[in-house]
């Protein structure tokens, strides 16, 4: 009998952990379907004309190449995954994203890293039949180049560069076949000043992926040394007319920030900053001017099929002077080259939200989804998740399904909450307007597991739309939230009647957000908190360089009780 009792003694201390541990069935999402409507995006887009931004939402650090009668454009993933997103284009209007760089788990490991780490400004190029992403990956590897034959995939594992410290990678081609490295650093020295930068180039041998020769700087501070200018980075080196173009980003990624350029007869230079510095800016610009865009620069040059040239860059829609829950999203203009210099948009003119299109643009007005207004709703019906879905970090196991349920997202609960440095059962969509409705129609949590819509910034600042069961028909509809404070608060809680699935919605005005749901008990579409403080998702307050995204969440409840 001792014995007897000794052992359910010790059983029964592993019961809580291994009852925590059971698996819990999927929640599953049968829709999700966002609706966005801006006021910019309302006027009707003349004939020949295109919209910016062209890619709407977060799509940081553009850089562009053409190749074999096509364009092609990555973008900053920060720590999302998969990351480095790939897009094609005919005409640099309408655009079409056809993979990843990074797209298998075992590429890189960002656990342990704030949402706005990871992954910073790549470069695509192209060269003798193969297409080159080189980027930095912060604090978690430092530098690396990854090849593809096929812009669309698969990639090659990074290939990293010893002894290349700094961020913004590029390459440049010459005519020589020499192939050169450029990068922002630390300057020689001791930087005089916070925000001192340096452009620095070297020789790299791409078949062994290792710098050689002397690294040196060719720009100290940036285009004004004793102005004390700041953050100069993201270098591209152009070759046009027997000068070499220098066009590098200047002033912070905030308010400030612009694009400027120098030349020289040498490829090591010196090189002579233009006259006319910056080529691209909006800090000229009076803060209360009607539907602001502002944070311009970080842009990279192309030449068209007609020789004419043209510039993407990130650039940011505000509310409020300072406000932008949409992210640094990606811009195009036309360059105009005055006297042998690029000009992106004169002094003290707003970049255009309808811009005449380039003489070659195919196909409809319409951008959709990568801008303008649109609805777009996802069945869930596809044998794969879409391209636009992100999920935070990298997975360590497959938690997202399309297959138990055709027609329906599965879900798996992980006990991981949004506020995890590491990767938690969240699946979500850019928010791409300042005015917009995210909803969904979910199957009623299993005991033990919460699950809604999250709209989340980063790791400290999001909102959680939650379900839970209590017992019997009736859930807890509840919101959840974070603000940079350390904890999480609950804002809002009702019970209600839930036989069957449920629906949720996420809306939100600029820096108002408002959460309902309809539990199906005929009651319809019911407001459980309105007129909340939007600003928290937005990047000026929450930090970082991303902006914030809307989708699936669930948790395992039981599971984080026993860690």
């Amino acid at each position: 009998m001792r014995l007897l009792l000794a052992s359910l003694l010790v059983l029964s201390s592993f019961l809580p952990q291994a009852w925590a541990a059971a698996p819990v069935p999927p929640v599953y999402f049968d829709w999700f379907e966002y609706r966005g409507r801006d006021a910019a995006f309302d006027a009707p887009l003349p004939a020949g004309h295109y919209r910016n931004p062209i890619l709407a939402g977060f799509h940081a650090d553009p850089s562009v190449v053409a190749a074999n009668g096509r364009f092609y454009l990555v973008n900053s993933s920060f720590t999302y995954f998969p990351g480095i997103p790939v897009f094609e284009s005919v005409d640099l209007v309408h655009w079409k994203q056809i993979g990843n760089v990074i797209d298998r788990p075992s590429q890189l490991d960002f656990d342990g890293l704030g949402v706005s780490r990871g992954i910073f400004a790549p470069a695509i190029s192209y060269h003798d039949g193969m297409f080159y992403v080189v980027t930095t990956a912060v604090d978690s590897g430092g530098n690396f180049i990854a090849t593809a034959r096929d812009p669309a995939g698969p990639w090659s594992d990074p290939h990293w560069l010893p002894g290349i410290d700094g961020i913004d990678p590029s390459l440049f081609f010459d005519n020589d076949g020499t192939v050169y490295l450029l990068n922002n650093d630390v300057p020689p020295g001791t930087p005089r000043y916070e925000g001192h930068r340096a452009i620095w180039m070297q020789q790299i041998d791409l078949e062994r992926f290792t710098p050689v020769g002397p690294r040196r700087v060719l720009i100290d501070g940036g285009v004004e040394p004793a102005r004390n200018p700041i953050w100069i980075e993201g270098p591209h080196l152009y070759r046009r007319d027997g000068w070499y173009y220098l066009s590098d980003a200047e002033g912070g990624t905030g308010p400030q920030h612009s694009q400027v350029v120098l030349r020289s007869r040498e490829v090591w230079g010196p090189y002579v900053p233009y006259a006319g510095n910056p080529i691209l800016t909006q800090r000229d610009l009076p803060d209360g001017r009607p539907l602001p865009i502002t944070n311009a620069g970080h842009a990279d040059l192309v030449e068209g099929p007609d020789g004419s040239w043209w510039a993407v860059f990130l650039a940011s829609r505000n509310y409020d002077i300072r406000h932008y829950n949409t992210g640094r999203e990606t811009y195009l203009l036309p360059v105009q080259w005055q006297d042998g210099w690029p000009v992106i948009l004169p002094a003290n003119q707003a970049i255009p939200y309808a811009a005449r299109a380039p003489s070659w643009m195919q196909g409809e007005a319409s951008q959709a989804p990568s801008t303008g207004n649109f609805t777009e709703r996802d069945e869930f019906d596809a044998p794969t998740l879409g391209s636009g879905w992100l999920r935070v970090r990298i997975p360590r196991q497959p938690w997202a399904d399309l297959r138990e349920r055709p027609g329906a997202l599965a879900v798996h609960p992980l006990a991981e909450n949004l506020d995890t440095l590491r990767n938690p059962a969240f699946l979500g969509r850019r928010q791409q307007h300042l005015r917009f409705e995210a909803s969904t129609d979910m199957t009623r949590p299993a005991a033990g597991v919460a699950a809604g819509l999250a709209a989340f910034q980063n790791e400290t600042h999001w909102y959680f739309l939650g379900v839970r069961s209590v017992g019997g028909d009736h859930v807890a509809v509840f919101l959840e939230a974070r603000d940079g404070s350390g904890a999480t608060r609950t804002l809002a809680t009702r019970e209600a009647m839930a036989s069957g699935s449920l629906r949720l919605k996420i809306a939100g005005d600029e820096g108002r957000y408002a959460f309902a749901f309809d539990s199906g008990d005929g009651r319809g579409w019911q407001t459980l908190a309105d007129d909340v403080d939007g600003t928290v998702l937005s990047t000026d307050r929450a930090g970082g360089f991303v902006g914030a995204l809307l989708g699936p969440f669930a948790r395992d409840e039981r599971a984080l009780r026993s860690k």
